[in-house]
């Protein structure tokens, strides 16, 4: 790349058009420089060196728009550290006055009213509203996924919550984000957890501690995922790549040898569990905690 070029990007952080590409290369010169990886075509009629990343394409956005383009729903979830969901495309606002739209891996959105405040440079929607807004667009399970993830991530709290739920009253699925939100709980450090917690609460099991602590046979401090100490209850979530870690589960037999030595019973749980036999999943648990009969 010439002298020009280099100049060009280095003005327009890192971004050039295709009209000023071809008004310095022909058009084979150009798609030479993207075959070979020199140029990256990040938008349609934007380009930037080298590779594209998530930040790179919004950098280009804002090239675009001539102000920083405000992200919303997964993106700003992401920003702010708690999306559950990874959702492939960027999810924008549209500026006052632009003409962004939609494309491949770009939804543009219209929030009016939306508070949108400034996380790591980045403008972007509240993260309560956020949290909230993400969870209206989702089945119960990750919707409660999303609400436990923000309140753990420590960018907005409880009360934070209810007021935006309140300010989206009406729209699409709030319903059953506020019917979520007493329940929801920070503690919870993973969406399958979260996931595994509503099975229970849905099938009428006491609520859980979550991340209760205790000290085993061993003498070592654990952390249970879910517990009810009144029964000296409590439930293991497995991941999904447990059963193929012989390591893992050595260490679990030992750590469940060494609770039930303090009087314990620990029942595990995984995916299938869960998504696939929800009502099992509960009378396992429930025969545990019912009350015991009195002779």
């Amino acid at each position: 790349m010439d002298r020009t070029l280099e100049d060009l990007f280095d003005r327009q952080g890192g971004f050039a058009t295709t009209a000023q590409l071809l008004a310095r290369l022909s058009r084979r010169r150009l798609e030479a420089a993207v075959a070979a990886g020199d140029l990256s075509r990040v938008w349609h009629g934007v380009y930037c060196r080298g590779e594209i990343d998530d930040l790179r394409r919004l950098q280009a956005l804002d090239f675009m728009c001539g102000t920083p383009v405000p992200v919303c729903l997964g993106t700003a979830a992401a920003l702010y550290g708690f999306d559950t969901e990874e959702p492939g495309d960027l999810h924008v606002l549209s500026p006052p006055g632009s003409r962004l739209r939609s494309a491949d891996g770009l939804v543009v959105h219209r929030r009016e009213g939306a508070p949108v405040q400034t996380v790591a440079g980045r403008p972007a929607t509240a993260a309560a509203w956020t949290a909230v807004e993400v969870a209206r667009t989702l089945r119960r399970p990750r919707a409660l996924a999303t609400l436990d993830a923000a309140l753990r991530s420590g960018t907005c709290t409880r009360a934070e919550l209810w007021r935006a739920a309140v300010a989206q009253a009406g729209r699409r699925g709030i319903v059953a984000v506020r019917g979520l939100l007493p329940v929801a709980d920070g503690r919870a450090e993973s969406p399958m957890e979260s996931e595994a917690r509503l099975v229970m609460l849905d099938g009428g099991l006491p609520v859980p501690e979550l991340q209760y602590r205790v000290v085993d046979g061993n003498g070592e401090l654990r952390r249970l995922d879910f517990a009810w100490p009144e029964r000296r209850v409590a439930a293991e979530y497995d991941g999904e790549f447990w059963h193929d870690d012989p390591a893992a589960i050595r260490r679990d037999r030992r750590r469940q040898v060494a609770l039930q030595e303090v009087g314990w019973t620990v029942e595990r749980i995984v995916l299938e569990d869960v998504r696939r036999f929800p009502v099992e999943l509960v009378a396992r648990l429930g025969a545990h905690l019912r009350p015991v009969a009195v002779a």
